[in-house]
């Protein structure tokens, strides 16, 4: 499984609300994570998904991702 960094434009829990349920569904709970604390605000995937997965269920929703 591969880890995948991603520099996104979230800035807090309720973007990260926002994006929960897709990425969820292609990543699995508890396979991702966003570090609010620090900018850029980074997502971390670790699971078996594509950089155009991540981005979409991110569009969908109305942020950015860029991978790192």
């Amino acid at each position: 499984m591969e880890t995948l960094k991603f520099k996104t434009t979230l800035k807090c829990s309720g973007c990260v609300t926002k994006v929960t349920s897709g990425l969820n569904k292609i990543a699995g709970e508890g396979n991702w994570g966003v570090d609010l604390e620090n900018t850029p605000k980074v997502l971390t995937v670790t699971a078996a998904v594509s950089d155009k997965e991540i981005k979409a269920v991110l569009e969908e929703n109305g942020f950015e991702a860029e991978r790192v």
